[in-house]
């Protein structure tokens, strides 16, 4: 894969960009680049950080594919169809052999019996189970239902082509998204003055990406010690290292990041994983958080 610097998507001096679904004005300034990064496996880099009206950005509007990210926003979505009264956490749904794929750690041995649908989201969330992900998917309508959540966000950018683990094959512009994107649509979650979660719910959401024991080697790395980070990591041996998620400071706005990485094939993922803490750690000191 051959890395492309194009400064274009280097977002220097100070611009406006509208929030999407917000009507916030971000303010994008403070020169970025990450290109050193890229260069270490000759891969691709894209991040976006934001916190209050600044934003970091590199190559935060060109589209990366999103593999296992896309589960803190289906668990998201399953949470507002509760608040609507059209799920409930405590509901069973059978799990069966026919379910069945690759990373299973919660549905694998759950196979002839039942998960409510709480259970089901938080494995898909802390241990990223790729068969939770596919029977949400299925108890709220299928892929259509999926993809119209993320335009009821204002979302017009993220693909919903493929369930797991097919959504996982990098593809053109099937199931993909821009770090822009993804941070545009935490914010709508899990900034504290939002409104499309309960705070009940949004509490539940920051727990699950708080406890989940996976990546800590990427966004987390990149962090201070003692700082609090919520994450979902999304991986595939065919290039992508990808971890979205929030970052609390002890004082002031929580800071959103996107970070995906796309870069050669490999089952060894220490050095995107690297690249990804670094990212985010230049993105914080950029930050005024050395």
């Amino acid at each position: 894969m051959t890395a492309r610097t194009d400064r274009r998507s280097v977002l220097i001096g100070v611009g406006v960009l509208g929030l999407a679904g917000c009507g916030v004005s971000v303010r994008l300034d403070l020169p970025f680049d990450l290109s050193d990064l890229e260069q270490r496996e000759n891969g691709r880099l894209g991040l976006a950080a934001r916190q209050g009206g600044r934003q970091m950005s590199w190559r935060a509007t060109e589209r990366f594919t999103y593999c296992s990210t896309f589960k803190l926003f289906l668990a998201a979505a399953t949470l507002e169809r509760v608040a609507r009264g059209e799920e409930r956490l405590g509901r069973a749904v059978p799990v069966t052999a026919q379910d069945m794929m690759s990373h299973a750690p919660v549905t694998g041995p759950a196979v002839g019996g039942a998960l409510t649908i709480e259970a089901l989201c938080r494995s898909m969330v802390e241990l990223s189970d790729n068969p939770a992900a596919n029977i949400l998917i299925r108890e709220m309508g299928g892929l259509d239902s999926w993809r119209n959540w993320y335009r009821s966000m204002g979302d017009s950018i993220t693909r919903v082509d493929r369930l797991e683990p097919e959504l996982n094959l990098v593809d053109g512009e099937r199931d993909t998204t821009t770090p822009d994107q993804a941070v545009a649509d935490m914010a709508q979650l899990l900034a504290p003055d939002q409104t499309r979660l309960t705070p009940g719910h949004q509490a539940l959401l920051e727990r699950w990406l708080t406890d989940s024991p996976t990546g800590p080697n990427r966004i987390k790395a990149g962090a201070p010690e003692g700082w609090r980070v919520g994450h979902k990591t999304g991986t595939s041996s065919l290039g992508p290292i990808n971890d979205i998620g929030v970052i609390w400071p002890p004082e002031g706005a929580p800071i959103f990041v996107a970070a995906y990485y796309e870069g050669p094939e490999t089952d060894d993922f220490a050095v995107g994983e690297a690249i990804i803490a670094e990212a985010v750690g230049r993105a914080l000191e950029a930050f005024g958080h050395g």
